[in-house]
């Protein structure tokens, strides 16, 4: 037989007041728009649940409490405590929740979040604990809130600080789970790997520095959830892998027709903004480039036919394709949207659009899922909440039936 097996990966944490998104100051965000936005996000996730009917449920949260997490950790417990609650999960009679919100632990803290919902109609769940190298049976529900450093059925791991030496602090790192569902063995880790500081200097060479970083922190992670200290298994990493676009290709390619004007910082060789112009449309500015600033005077570019022109530009993952695999993306770029309410399809002029959140998988993984009598294999990769405003990032989330290794 073949159960369902439900993963979904959601990119932001959950809508509070607040007043920056990645490093950029907005406007902050009024308590009753807070409101709304989070109820809406709740009902995607749910509406979501309702129409694929899982029967194991995987929600993996980045940045936990948001910028300001020393004021809104209480928030976060409370939004993880509404989804364990809700009518909507009442059928899943068996949670397990690991939540890292201990920031005054700065050595180890990372922000992840991680949430799983065993239905009552699957029976044969297993949970690993690492300390004992063995799986014991799940049940009831499982909550660890803290630092989760000692919790046994979870190990957790902050890069190094040398793996980005130019920041004096990064909550980025992983959080990996182990599961036998009827026998079949399955690691699900979550993933934050670091992010884009400047467009400037992501666009001065390809790859971009930034993308090193990014690849040596997930070559890091592979290797430690691959090592000889557990047997391997086949798994899944999913979260904000903070993949961009290769921005120098896809930027000399917007400017092709262009005038390109590069303005330099007084009194220095750095440069402080890029702007590109049309020749043929009054010298009208088609690019404008600074170190928070990336306003494509074309935006609906991005989202047309779901990206698909930007694909070629999407070339993080695949240096890795020797390890792990991914379902063809067939969505938009689930970031930066705007987190105006009114405007849940639009992109903020903050960053080049990418797909940052991803869900990737070993290539035993691949093999772990189900193929239907036609031969197909029944999977879904998409976002959640395409049309709703659901924060500056579109949760990704995986369908798909698992097959039975008993």
């Amino acid at each position: 037989m073949a159960l369902t097996l439900m993963e979904i990966w959601l990119g932001t944490t959950f809508p509070v007041a607040r007043s920056g998104c990645n490093g950029n100051m907005l406007d902050p965000i009024v308590d009753g728009n807070v409101g709304e936005i989070q109820n809406e996000w709740l009902q995607e996730l749910y509406k979501t649940i309702r129409c694929y009917k899982p029967q194991f449920i995987a929600l993996h949260f980045q940045e936990v409490g948001g910028k300001d997490y020393m004021f809104n950790m209480g928030h976060a417990e409370d939004f993880f405590r509404s989804i364990e609650s809700s009518a909507e999960m009442k059928d899943f009679d068996r949670v397990s929740i690991y939540m890292d919100n201990r920031f005054q632990v700065e050595e180890s803290f990372t922000a992840l979040g991680s949430m799983y919902f065993i239905h009552k109609t699957l029976k044969d769940v297993y949970q690993y604990d690492f300390n004992v190298k063995d799986f014991k049976a799940v049940s009831g529900q499982n909550k660890h809130v803290g630092s989760l450093d000692e919790v046994p059925t979870v190990e957790k791991e902050k890069f190094p600080k040398h793996f980005w030496p130019d920041f004096k602090w990064s909550r980025k790192g992983f959080m990996r789970t182990r599961w036998l569902i009827h026998n079949q063995g399955l690691d699900m880790v979550n993933v934050h790997l670091f992010h884009d500081a400047s467009n400037l200097i992501a666009c001065k060479s390809s790859p971009s520095v930034y993308s090193a970083n990014r690849k040596n922190a997930l070559r890091h992670i592979i290797n430690r959830i691959s090592d000889h200290r557990y047997t391997p298994l086949p798994f899944f990493l999913f979260g904000d892998f903070n993949f961009r676009l290769d921005t120098l290709s896809l930027v000399q390619h917007l400017s092709t027709s262009a005038d390109v004007q590069t303005v330099m910082k007084d009194s220095s060789n750095e440069v402080e903004r890029i702007i590109c112009e049309e020749k043929d449309n009054d010298h009208k500015v088609l690019l404008h480039i600074e170190e928070k600033l990336f306003a494509y005077l074309h935006q609906a570019f991005f989202r047309a036919d779901d990206g698909k022109a930007l694909l070629k530009y999407d070339k993080e993952a695949a240096a890795f394709q020797e390890v792990v695999r991914e379902e063809n993306i067939t969505f938009p770029p689930s970031y930066p949207y705007s987190e105006e309410h009114a405007k849940p399809t639009q992109y903020m002029n903050t960053r080049c659009p990418a797909w940052c959140d991803r869900i990737l998988m070993s290539h035993s993984a691949k093999g772990c899922i189900h193929t239907g009598d036609d031969g197909e294999q029944k999977v879904v990769y998409n976002t959640v909440g395409s049309n709703i405003c659901m924060g500056d990032h579109k949760p990704v989330f995986l369908f798909f039936a698992l097959k039975s290794n008993r």
